[in-house]
Parts: C-alpha cells; sequence; structure tokens
C-alpha cells in the first residue's frame, strides 16, 4: 500500500465539503502487468444531467526546495496514470491537487502555466487549513 501524503486527509475532507463521494482510497489502477496507486477516486451526481462525475485524484506537497524538481516528478507521474486511466477507465478526470499557496507562489507563473497547459494537466486547487476546494482549473 502506498504512503499518504502529507494532506491527504485535507483533500479528502475537501472533495467530501464540496460534495464528492471518495470511492477508492487509494484509487488502483493495473495496466498491461503494472500497478500503480493514485490518491483517491471519488465521485459526484451532476443534477442537470444526472449522470456521474468520476474524478481521480493525485495529491502533489511540493515541500522541497526545488519546485521544479518537484513538477517535473508530479508531470512523469500525471503522464503514467493519465495513460493507464485512458485504456482502464476512460470516463474518469484525472486532476493534480496543489495546496493554495504553492498554487499562488509557483504554478501562476508564466513559464509553469506554459507547461502545465502543454501538459494538458487538470488541477484541483485546495486550502490545507480549511479543508476546501478553492477552484477546478481545466
Amino acid at each position: 500500500m502506498p504512503q499518504q501524503d502529507l494532506y491527504h486527509a485535507q483533500v479528502r475532507n475537501a472533495l467530501v465539503k464540496d460534495g464528492w463521494t471518495i470511492t477508492d482510497d487509494p484509487f488502483y489502477m493495473a495496466y498491461k502487468g503494472m500497478r500503480v496507486y493514485a490518491d483517491l477516486g471519488a465521485e459526484k451526481v451532476i443534477a442537470a444531467s444526472k449522470a456521474n462525475h468520476k474524478i481521480v485524484v493525485e495529491i502533489k506537497v511540493f515541500n522541497t526546495a526545488s519546485p521544479i524538481t518537484e513538477l517535473e516528478r508530479a508531470i512523469g507521474q500525471y503522464a503514467i496514470y493519465r495513460t493507464f486511466l485512458g485504456r482502464i477507465g476512460p470516463e474518469r478526470e484525472l486532476f493534480l491537487a496543489i495546496a493554495e499557496d504553492i498554487y499562488q507562489d509557483f504554478f501562476l507563473k508564466p513559464a509553469i502555466q506554459d507547461i502545465v497547459a502543454d501538459q494538458a494537466m487538470l488541477l484541483l486547487v485546495f486550502d490545507p487549513v480549511s479543508e476546501e476546494v478553492i477552484k477546478w482549473i481545466r
């Protein structure tokens, strides 16, 4: 079983507060003899369409001296998970969960925004203190 990230409980609580039902903790993916674990799987009924929206969330803390090195690792992990998910669970969207301070201090830099856009990464920005979702970025 994988080790939980520092903000695992906070992101889980933020999703529940935002109306999501946690379906998997962790979210297990197996593909062609490889297996990986994303942090959370969740779903939410969208009232307008009465359809379930399903997501997988990978939480990243960015608590080292080099946020660019952390981003390199996150992009690699995100790419692997997105490939596996596209094969075994294409109905789910993959989100990278990051704390609001990292979003403000690092992810809003123009070069980082270009990287995130080029990689087509979906972001979930959360407040670890209030345990709330701040924004969803597609």
